[in-house]
């Protein structure tokens, strides 16, 4: 039997029975229910399930979950893709591509790595976030024989479809309290929004694209974040193809404008961001309804390296100090860090 039989988690959702697995998103305007998992330099993988229930992984109470603990890494094991010194480099160079007019803001990322054991399930770790670190695009997909391997816990929505009605939550600001969000924070989120907008508009009805809610604060473990909310709705004749080739990768993980953005990104990080920051979630095409996750505060497991990895990063604008953006990429890690090396009450050291 298979040590991780293919299944995935998603929106309270348990689906198992592989059926078929794709990088066609025309298959997402089919039939049946599919797990999506796409990294953030482009791969996408679609997988259709056959089963699929409720369930609550934090209970672990299924019989498909597993009841072994997880094994993760030891705490003083992680090691990162830019260090301090290379990413506050990073952050001054994008403020000197900002001074010269090319770009407005910048996501500066950086990827940890450590090793895991062979028997490691990013099942069993979904678990462990559910329970320490509950987050409301929290998700798993395990596909092993076509290298997918992520537990996510996501609080922030990418894309929800239904019908033809788009949201689309944008998070730009983050801070241990509210009171730790500056004008900048405020700054990052309106000029995110705005490429949101035009992402959705690219492929929603002309006047239908809106922003009931600006810079709403929402508190979530060790932090709070600013998030934003755009709904547009959608053409006819545009399906998924169109929507994710005019919206991926996320605008809040990227920059704006946003083809500026990545090439600078990708001049300055050193390691592909893979399904961190990329898209997570499941499409219901029998029913015209999905969801989709931005890939953050995500683990996936590199079955050829070894190696558990996670990604962390803060959006760079003019107004950003090098040592408090390296610090922001710390406070987004710490918790997560610290669960995934057995240690949920502390965190692994800087």
């Amino acid at each position: 039997m298979d040590r991780f039989p293919a299944l995935a988690v998603l929106g309270g959702q348990l689906a198992t029975g592989l059926m078929d697995v794709t990088d066609d998103p025309a298959a997402l305007d089919s039939e049946g229910f599919w797990a999506v998992a796409a990294d953030f330099e482009g791969h996408l993988t679609c997988a259709r399930f056959r089963d699929v229930r409720r369930t609550d992984v934090r209970r672990m109470e299924d019989r498909h979950l597993p009841t072994a603990p997880w094994r993760g890494p030891r705490a003083d094991t992680w090691t990162t893709s830019l260090d301090r010194v290379a990413y506050t480099d990073g952050v001054t160079r994008i403020r000197e591509h900002i001074a010269a007019g090319e770009v407005y803001q910048a996501n500066l990322c950086r990827v940890l790595s450590a090793p895991v054991a062979p028997e490691a399930d990013v099942l069993a770790l979904s678990g462990l976030l559910a329970q320490h670190n509950p987050a409301p695009y929290a998700g798993v997909v395990r596909l092993p024989h076509h290298g997918v391997e992520v537990a996510t816990a996501s609080p922030e929505l990418f894309l929800r479809r239904t019908g033809r009605d788009l949201v689309s939550g944008p998070i730009k600001g983050t801070g241990r309290t509210e009171a730790d969000l500056l004008e900048k924070d405020y700054a990052e989120n309106v000029m995110i929004v705005d490429l949101v907008r035009n992402d959705l508009g690219r492929v929603c009805v002309p006047g239908t694209v809106v922003v009931p809610d600006l810079c709403a604060v929402e508190k979530h473990p060790g932090l709070v974040h600013l998030v934003s909310t755009v709904r547009g709705r959608l053409r006819a004749g545009m399906g998924w193809p169109e929507l994710l080739a005019a919206t991926f990768p996320p605008g809040s993980v990227t920059g704006a404008p946003k083809e500026s953005a990545l090439r600078i990104i990708g001049a300055l990080e050193t390691a592909p961001r893979g399904p961190y920051c990329g898209g997570i979630g499941w499409v219901d095409a029998d029913r015209g309804r999905g969801e989709l996750a931005v890939g953050i505060r995500t683990f996936w497991i590199d079955r050829g390296a070894g190696l558990l990895r996670f990604g962390t990063g803060a959006g760079i604008t003019w107004g950003s100090e090098p040592e408090r953006e390296w610090q922001e990429t710390e406070l987004k890690a710490h918790r997560l860090l610290a669960i995934a090396s057995g240690e949920p009450g502390r965190g692994p050291e800087s």
